[in-house]
C-alpha cells in the first residue's frame, strides 16, 4: 500500500512521455493518490488511450517537446483549464542508436537525442515555471539516467544529453532554491521499460551487470518515488537527482 503524498482532488500534475513506460506507471500512480493528470506525448493514440484509465478528470495531449510553440501553448492550455499546475514530471527521452562508438555517431542522430532529451526538458521547464511563480508552489522533475553520470560506452548521445540534463536540474535548483519551486531529478540504471526492451540483449546486459542488485528497476519502484519528489512532502531537497540504480550509485 503507498503512502499518501498528495491531496486528494487538489493537485495537478502534468506528466510527460506519458504513453508508456515510466511516464505512463507515473500517471497511474498520481492519479491513483488522487492526482489530476495532463498525460502529454508525441503519440497521440497512445496518449489518449493511456488517459482513459486516469479518471474523469485527467486529460490527454500530444506535443512535440522540441517545438518551443507546442510546448509553450500546451503548458499555457493545460495551466487554463486546470486553473494551476503543481508538477511536472518529463520523462520524455530517447536512447539513439546504441553499440556505436563515438567517432562513428551520425550527426543527425545526435542532434535527434539532444532535441528531446535536453532541448525538451529546457523548454518544458521555461514554459511551466511562470505558472509556478505565479502561483509560489510547484515542483520540477526531469528523468536523467545513470549514463549521465559515469557514461554508457557505445551512447555518446544518450550519455551526453542525460549529463545535460542533470546539470539543468541543478541550475533549476539554484535559480528557484528561495522560492518553493523544486527543481529535482531521478537518475535511474535500467529499468524495465519499452525504451529498453528494445535495445540489444548485450546493452541491457552490460547495464545489468553494473548494479550490484543484478536486476532491471521496476516500473512502480520508479513511479511512487518520482510521486514522492514532485510531492508536498518533498519540500526541502532541490537541485538534486535522487538515484534508483540498485547499488549502482551509492554517492
Amino acid at each position: 500500500m503507498a503512502l499518501q503524498y498528495i491531496d486528494r482532488g487538489d493537485y495537478n500534475v502534468v506528466v510527460v512521455g506519458a504513453a508508456s513506460g515510466i511516464g505512463l506507471q507515473t500517471a497511474r500512480f498520481l492519479a491513483g493518490q488522487g492526482g489530476r493528470v495532463a498525460a502529454l506525448d508525441r503519440n497521440k493514440d497512445g496518449v489518449e488511450t493511456a488517459t482513459k484509465e486516469l479518471g474523469k478528470d485527467a486529460v490527454a495531449r500530444a506535443v512535440d517537446v522540441t517545438d518551443w510553440n507546442a510546448v509553450r501553448s500546451t503548458i499555457d492550455g493545460i495551466a487554463q483549464a486546470f486553473g494551476k499546475i503543481d508538477a511536472l514530471v518529463n520523462c520524455a527521452g530517447i536512447t539513439g542508436k546504441t553499440n556505436v562508438p563515438t567517432h562513428e555517431v551520425e550527426i543527425e542522430d545526435f542532434d535527434a537525442v539532444y532535441r528531446i532529451n535536453l532541448k525538451g526538458a529546457f523548454l518544458l521547464s521555461k514554459a511551466v515555471i511562470p505558472h509556478m511563480l505565479a502561483r509560489k508552489y510547484g515542483r520540477v522533475l526531469h528523468v536523467a539516467s545513470i549514463a549521465g553520470k559515469e557514461g554508457n560506452a557505445g551512447m555518446a548521445a544518450y550519455s551526453a544529453t542525460k549529463s545535460g540534463l542533470i546539470g539543468l536540474v541543478k541550475t533549476l535548483g539554484k535559480d528557484y532554491a528561495e522560492t518553493v519551486i523544486s527543481g529535482n531529478g531521478r537518475s535511474p540504471a535500467v529499468i524495465r521499460t519499452p525504451m529498453v526492451d528494445a535495445l540489444p540483449q548485450a546493452t541491457i546486459d552490460y547495464m545489468t551487470a553494473k548494479n550490484p542488485r543484478r536486476r532491471c528497476g521496476e516500473l512502480q519502484e520508479a513511479a511512487e518515488l518520482i510521486g514522492w519528489i514532485v510531492s508536498p512532502a518533498c519540500s526541502f531537497a532541490t537541485g538534486f537527482t535522487f538515484e534508483l540504480t540498485g547499488g549502482r550509485a551509492v554517492y
